[in-house]
């Protein structure tokens, strides 16, 4: 049996071939292709394109794909799967994601073929919680502001919420989407004294001490909204006009999710009128911002580079974490991470195909 294994700028090829390695005595062969790109911004914007346009939004190099055809799995990080190359792939059986979101593979193609799709869940999900709760802090305390005034030469405490920086002991947290980054976070919000609503309609097991409500009343009560829903068609713009309307005024906006699930343009109407008191931001509709962009003329926000799941770990960890369930596939167990349904085919269980 063969897997590809297709390397990028975060997870290089030794990554790959590391994490990877303990699929050998399960009689996998692996080959490590790059898709490398000039630069980490260069990735960026690909992974925004195939994030707005899909996965035929970004054509790859015909020698990443020669020979598909002769593997039966192929794994990737960020490059993207579209139906083209997917219909080259006549021996692919699964697709191994090495994070979350699945949006650079066609994923319904896949599933029409009775291909497995399978994700990393959590993968990056502590990177993301821990910035989070940094850019919280950042965003209420002002400690951006306040490092940026120094720089140039002031020493100020005049900012857009110095009548009422709050702790965060006793506040309101609201988590929009309660998956493996809100429940870190979740931690962390309540180590710190906070009480915190989660609004989840897919939630159904226990999730004390977070208390589970409805959007609109999470958005009436929180100083705090942090986004962490998956970007869907039905979750575009689950932040809208309505939504940021029902916002208290003193309340922060938080997104270390995917730029889609807010309206850019309302939450900048918003912030310029002071309807509301800030927000963080570490994704955005165009990436990089260009210069001029409205964000970077409000004094109310916080902004970051789309880096919040970029740490070491996660990335030395995701081959890893994604090798141990296709082990677990391979040998024929169930509750794995497939996000398509589809039953991986008899042929990838051990001991039914040659080496």
């Amino acid at each position: 049996m063969r897997l590809l294994a297709i390397s990028d700028n975060y997870i290089p090829a030794e990554f790959m071939r590391r994490g990877f390695d303990c699929l050998h005595e399960q009689g996998v062969q692996v080959e490590v292709r790059s898709w490398e790109q000039p630069t980490l911004i260069d990735l960026q914007q690909a992974n925004l394109a195939i994030e707005q346009g899909g996965p035929n939004a970004v054509a790859l190099p015909p020698e990443l794909t020669a020979g598909i055809e002769a593997f039966e799995i192929i794994c990737v990080q960020f490059c993207p799967l579209g139906e083209q190359v997917l219909k080259s792939a006549t021996g692919l059986k699964a697709i191994g994601v090495l994070r979350g979101g699945t949006e650079n593979v066609a994923v319904d193609w896949a599933t029409q073929r009775g291909i497995a799709v399978l994700n990393t869940p959590g993968r990056n999900a502590r990177a993301v919680a821990e910035c989070t709760l940094g850019l919280i802090l950042t965003e209420v305390r002002n400690l951006a502001r306040g490092h940026a005034a120094l720089k140039a030469g002031r020493w100020t405490r005049e900012f857009p919420n110095r009548d009422f920086i709050p702790e965060l002991n006793g506040r309101t947290v609201g988590l929009v989407g309660y998956g493996a980054v809100a429940r870190l976070l979740a931690g962390y919000l309540q180590a710190l004294g906070c009480r915190i609503l989660a609004y989840d309609p897919y939630v159904q097991e226990d999730t004390s001490p977070v208390e589970m409500v409805d959007l609109e009343r999470l958005l009436d009560q929180a100083d705090v909204v942090s986004v962490h829903a998956r970007l869907t068609e039905a979750t575009r713009h689950l932040i809208g006009p309505a939504e940021l309307e029902r916002m208290k005024p003193t309340a922060v906006l938080v997104n270390t999710a995917r730029s889609g699930l807010v309206d850019e343009q309302a939450l900048i109407r918003v912030l310029k009128a002071g309807r509301l008191a800030g927000a963080a931001l570490d994704v955005f509709d165009e990436e990089p911002l260009p210069d001029g962009h409205p964000l970077l003329e409000l004094e109310n926000v916080t902004l970051v580079p789309h880096l919040a799941g970029s740490t070491i770990d996660a990335f030395l960890n995701s081959p890893h974490l994604l090798a141990q369930h296709l082990r677990r596939m391979l040998a024929g167990e169930e509750r794995l991470p497939i996000v398509n349904g589809v039953k991986p085919a008899d042929e990838l269980v051990s001991g039914t195909t040659g080496s």
